[in-house]
């Protein structure tokens, strides 16, 4: 990773307006030599500029406070496609589809939750400048929970305050409430077996058995098995979707070398410099430009008036009463939604998704990083923001987009810090959370086919390790990738077929069944296991020895980027301390043995 990052020992500190892709200059206007310890490193950041991808603050620099807001702001918004996709997905199998109160505080905790996971990320976590947002790992098991017959939603008209007696009858808030709870504690309790590998340092051993093979039909099957909901969105009008999907991709791609003009202020005078304005934010400028035109079609009345007809959905005034009933304040708190509940089939069920969220990240991430996640995932809990949360990194859908994470030239871990901040404050205003229920749903459909299918690519791209000439590896990879997707799909639509006599176990059988990813990574995992072959032919050497030469890399650099603020002496003046894996005085052994 720091390899990739180019955080070197003696990288200079350049002014603020050089982020802007120029390189370096010395005194008499000639570029000015990196000092770096490493030929390896060395050859990697020199790859990276020949990219356009100069590096301009290190890991340990402090921009100015304006530039620290500037860049924080840039990677909230291109994390921002990622997390607001979470409860707009949630919100139909939590029952709020048409409670837009409720959205906007679940919109607001997400973003709040992500901010404060953000900052214990860089503070006592791995410390690496690396957001935290949702997590679609999470997504499926959340689903196949809801999808229980305990957990569907009731019909509109038994939802009432009371009935023609006085008597209550549900309540529209407990509706929802009761199943954020339920989702609450399996993501509490599952998110401790994050803790245990990290804590414990079975991550290193994971790595024995746990291959490419299992890990490519899982992640894979995390943006497969979503179609539906992006099915839904965009069905409501496809010629949006279809406007929303080519905007982003003509920011992302066909203009994505497109450099625009700007002004910035420097050396008292003002300049003229060049920025990939529509790279870093293509996310953004699609689903905007897809919403104004949404806009200008609902003033002229191009779109239907009435519910029934097709494209109704695509009008931006269906839920603009959102807006003006959200308080303009809301500070989400730690059981805002009551005692979360625990039961042995969501916990299990949930279970599946921390370890795809694990395995999704095993190759970059060790036991530090394990740890930071799942104490972000307990948060995430406690707060109710009905999801956990996960680093996002270039393999997370909108950062997989533009691989900006590195192109910002913000990679101060204060600018990081900064940027969880804002979200914490964002979180905090009603109206902003509201303000995103009135995107159409046909524009959101657009954005859910290209993170999706993004999400889904992730997942093949694990295969560069193996070798995909073998009939061994291809037989592995096709039958898991297709039984996680048949079936769900066959135990969904006959939902008696498990009958054990036993209510509680029948449910954890069927929530695990109904997993997408749990089936397809259970399959490769098994036969990756069993079926003989060569760790060369399973793409285990490949893999380990990457892990191996990026663990290398950082042994030979300043690791003081890792130094946990304040107690780092404490911990290298006692021995015993050297032995836990999840610590930075922690001596790692050599992975190829």
């Amino acid at each position: 990773i720091l390899k990739r990052l180019c955080i070197k020992r003696q990288i200079p500190t350049f002014e603020a307006t050089s982020l802007l892709f120029s390189p370096p200059q010395g005194p008499e206007g000639n570029q000015q030599s990196i000092d770096i310890d490493h030929t390896e490193g060395l050859n990697e950041c020199l790859e990276d500029e020949n990219k356009g991808l100069d590096l301009v603050y290190s890991i340990n620099d402090r921009p100015p406070w304006y530039l620290c807001i500037l860049l924080g702001f840039q990677h909230y918004i291109l994390a921002f496609g990622g997390i607001i996709a979470i409860p707009l997905i949630l919100a139909e199998p939590l029952c709020i589809q048409d409670n837009n109160a409720a959205k906007s505080q679940l919109i607001s905790t997400i973003f709040f939750v992500s901010g404060v996971c953000t900052l214990l990320q860089t503070t006592i976590g791995t410390r690496l400048p690396i957001l935290q947002g949702g997590t679609f790992s999470l997504i499926t098991p959340t689903l196949a929970i809801l999808a229980l017959p305990k957990w569907r939603c009731p019909a509109p008209a038994t939802i009432s305050l009371q009935n023609t007696t006085g008597a209550p009858l549900i309540d529209s808030d407990e509706v929802w409430k009761s199943r954020m709870r339920e989702i609450q504690g399996a993501i509490l309790v599952s998110s401790l077996l994050q803790l245990v590998l990290g804590l414990s340092g079975l991550v290193g051993l994971v790595l024995k058995f746990i291959g490419p093979l299992a890990i490519a039909p899982t992640i894979n099957l995390i943006g497969l098995s979503l179609f539906i909901e992006a099915g839904k969105k965009s069905g409501a009008h496809w010629g949006i979707a279809a406007l929303t999907v080519g905007l982003i991709l003509l920011f992302s791609q066909y203009l994505s070398k497109v450099q625009v003009p700007l002004i910035t202020f420097k050396e008292k005078k003002w300049k003229v410099f060049q920025y990939p304005l529509f790279k870093l934010f293509s996310a953004l400028f699609g689903m905007c430009g897809a919403w104004l035109i949404c806009f200008l079609l609902t003033i002229f009345k191009a779109l239907p008036s009435h519910p029934d007809q097709y494209g109704y959905s695509a009008r931006t005034d269906i839920n603009q009463d959102a807006i003006t009933s959200a308080p303009w304040f809301h500070i989400p708190y730690p059981g805002q939604w009551g005692m979360p509940t625990v039961s042995v089939s969501s916990v299990l069920g949930m279970m599946a998704g921390s370890l795809a969220s694990t395995m999704e990240s095993i190759g970059d991430y060790y036991a530090c990083a394990r740890l930071s996640g799942g104490i972000g995932c307990i948060l995430a809990a406690l707060w109710g923001s009905g999801n956990g949360t996960t680093s996002y990194s270039q393999n997370i859908a909108a950062l997989g987009i533009t691989k900006s994470m590195i192109s910002t030239g913000g990679l101060s871990r204060l600018v990081l810090q900064t940027a969880g901040l804002l979200m914490m404050l964002l979180g905090l205003f009603g109206k902003f959370g509201a303000v995103f229920i009135t995107i159409p749903d046909p524009v959101i459909g657009g954005m859910f086919l290209v993170m999706f299918g993004m999400i889904a690519a992730v997942g093949i791209s694990n295969l560069q390790y193996i070798d995909l000439n073998s009939s061994r590896n291809l037989l592995i990879l096709g039958l898991s990738t297709f039984s996680g997707l048949v079936l769900p799909t066959w135990f969904q639509a006959n939902p008696g077929i498990i009958n054990t006599g036993v209510k509680e176990l029948d449910q954890v059988i069927v929530v695990l069944l109904t997993t997408h990813m749990f089936i397809g990574g259970f399959f490769g995992f098994v036969l990756d296991n069993t079926i003989p072959g060569t760790e060369t032919e399973r793409g285990i050497y490949s893999w380990r020895k990457k892990v191996t030469e990026e663990s290398s890399s950082i042994l030979k650099t300043d690791q003081s980027c890792y130094d946990i603020p304040f107690c780092i002496n404490c911990l290298q003046n006692f021995k015993f301390f050297k032995y836990l894996p999840f610590l930075p005085s922690y001596k790692a052994p050599d992975l190829r043995t």
